[in-house]
C-alpha cells in the first residue's frame, strides 16, 4: 500500500495559535524549504522581534498579516516519510462560518485550538458542532499555550472534561485531547520536555495514524456531460463524462443512471491517459455503455446493489451562510452534484442552541451562522445518500434564485419519500 493522504482542517477562536500551530508543524516536520525560513526570519526581524514568528508561514494575505488574523481558508502542503498532508487553515471568527465549512467539508480530521488559558469558548462550540454537522470522522483538540498556564495538569484536565460533555451532547464519538505548546513545540511533533505528565501520542503522531479517505465503497458517479464521440465501432456512441465520487466502476460492470433507473453494460473507460480496465474514486473518466439510454447531466450512475435514494423530499441539516434569514416557502436552486433543481425549504425542525447546545424545536427560521435542521422540497427526484453513508452524493449548497448567492450548505440526513 502506498503512502496515504490526510486532509484534516484547523479550527479556533481569534488568537488561539491555529498558524502558528501550522508554522510548527512544517518547521519541524521539515516541510519548508531554506528560503521559506530565511524569508521569514527576515519578516520577524523587521517587526523588531528575534528568531521566527511561525504564523508568517500560513498568514498569506496581506490583510491577514496587517492583522494577524486568519480571514480566508489556506490550503498547505507537507510530507513526512509515512504519510502526506493537506490542510485547510479556517479563520475563527464568527462571521467566516462559511470558510471554515468549506475547509472542513473534505476533510478527514479537525483540529480544534482551545488557549489554556482562557478555555473553551463559544466559538469552540461553534467549530465542535460544525465538526458535528459535516460528520467529520475524527476530532483532535489541542489544548494550546499550554507554557502560557506553566504547563498546569489541572488546567489541561478541566478543558479535557468540559469537552468530554459537549462532545456527548453533540454525538461526536471519535475525538481525542492533546495538551501542546505551539510556540515551543511540545506535543507538536517532538515532546519536549515539559509535559511528562501526559502519556499519549503528539499531534503529529495522531496525524500519521488517522485513517484517511473516504470509506464509501459504493459506486457514484454524477454525469457532468454527455458527448457523441469516436466510441464504439459505428462511431456514434455516446460517452457519459464525470468523476468517480467513490466507489469503483469496471469494464464489464451494469450500472443503473438515477433517477430515471435505466440500466446498461460498461464496454469501455476512457480517460486522458487512454482507456482503462477500471477506475477508483477521484478519478475523470469517460464512461461508454452497451446501449443507448437516456442520460443526462445530473444523473447519478450506481451499481445496482447499492443504489442512492431517489426522492423529491427529504430531512437535511444546514449551516446557514447568508445575512438574509432563511425563509420557508422561498424558491431556492439545489445544486447536488452536477445537477441543479428548484427546492422550496418545507419547514425549520430545529436550530441548535450553541450555548446549550441542544436543539431548538420552536425556531422558525435560520438566521446566519445558524445551524438548523429542515425540510426540503425538490421540484423533480433527486438521487441522494444520506450524508453519513456518503458524504459526496449526501452533501448540497442552497442559491438564492434573485441575488445567485449561496445561502446554506446542507448535509441529506433522511429522505421522506421517492418518486
Amino acid at each position: 500500500m502506498g503512502i496515504t493522504t490526510l486532509r484534516f482542517t484547523t479550527a479556533g477562536s481569534v488568537d488561539d495559535g491555529k498558524s502558528t500551530l501550522i508554522g510548527r508543524l512544517l518547521l519541524d516536520a521539515k516541510g519548508l524549504l531554506e528560503d521559506q525560513v530565511a524569508a521569514v526570519a527576515r519578516s520577524t526581524a523587521r517587526r523588531g522581534a528575534s528568531g521566527l514568528d511561525l504564523a508568517l508561514f500560513t498568514d498569506g494575505l496581506i490583510s491577514e498579516r496587517e492583522q494577524g488574523i486568519t480571514i480566508d481558508v489556506a490550503y498547505r502542503y507537507f510530507a513526512t516519510p509515512r504519510r502526506r498532508f493537506i490542510i485547510a487553515d479556517t479563520p475563527g471568527h464568527e462571521q467566516y462560518t462559511r470558510n471554515m465549512v468549506t475547509g472542513a467539508s473534505t476533510a478527514d480530521l479537525s483540529v480544534i485550538l482551545v488557549d489554556a488559558a482562557r478555555g473553551i469558548s463559544p466559538q469552540t462550540r461553534r467549530h465542535a458542532a460544525v465538526a458535528s454537522l459535516l460528520e467529520i470522522p475524527q476530532v483532535v483538540v489541542a489544548v494550546n499555550k499550554m507554557d502560557a498556564v506553566g504547563f498546569d495538569r489541572s488546567v489541561f484536565d478541566a478543558i479535557a472534561t468540559e469537552f468530554e460533555g459537549m462532545a456527548r451532547s453533540l454525538g461526536l464519538e471519535h475525538y481525542r485531547v492533546i495538551p501542546i505548546s505551539a510556540l515551543d513545540g511540545d506535543m507538536v511533533v517532538s515532546r519536549g520536555t515539559r509535559l511528562a505528565w501526559y502519556e499519549g501520542p503528539t499531534l503529529l503522531e495522531v496525524l500519521e495514524t488517522a485513517p484517511a479517505g473516504s470509506p464509501s465503497r459504493e459506486l457514484r458517479l454524477p454525469v457532468q456531460l454527455v458527448s457523441r464521440s469516436r466510441f464504439g465501432p459505428d462511431g456514434d456512441r455516446r460517452g457519459y463524462r464525470g468523476r468517480v465520487d467513490s466507489g469503483e466502476i469496471t469494464v464489464g460492470d451494469t450500472v443503473v443512471a438515477w433517477p430515471q433507473g435505466v440500466e446498461a453494460r460498461v464496454t469501455e473507460i476512457a480517460t486522458l491517459e487512454g482507456p482503462r480496465e477500471r477506475a477508483a474514486a477521484g478519478r475523470s473518466i469517460t464512461v461508454v455503455l452497451d446501449r443507448q439510454v437516456d442520460i443526462t447531466r445530473g444523473d447519478v450512475l450506481s451499481h445496482p446493489h447499492d443504489p442512492p435514494a431517489v426522492t423529491r423530499r427529504f430531512d437535511a441539516r444546514l449551516a446557514w451562510l447568508d445575512r438574509e434569514p432563511l425563509a420557508t416557502g422561498r424558491r431556492y436552486w439545489l445544486k447536488h452534484g452536477t445537477t441543479m433543481v428548484r427546492a422550496t425549504i418545507e419547514n425549520v425542525d430545529s436550530r441548535l442552541d450553541l450555548a446549550t447546545l441542544a436543539p431548538d424545536t420552536h425556531a422558525e427560521s435560520l438566521a446566519f451562522n445558524d445551524l438548523g435542521t429542515v425540510r426540503i422540497a425538490a421540484a423533480r427526484p433527486v438521487a441522494v445518500d444520506r450524508y453519513s453513508r456518503n458524504r459526496a452524493n449526501g452533501g448540497f449548497i442552497l442559491i438564492d434564485e434573485a441575488t445567485h448567492r449561496t445561502v446554506a450548505a446542507g448535509m441529506v440526513s433522511g429522505h421522506a419519500s421517492s418518486g
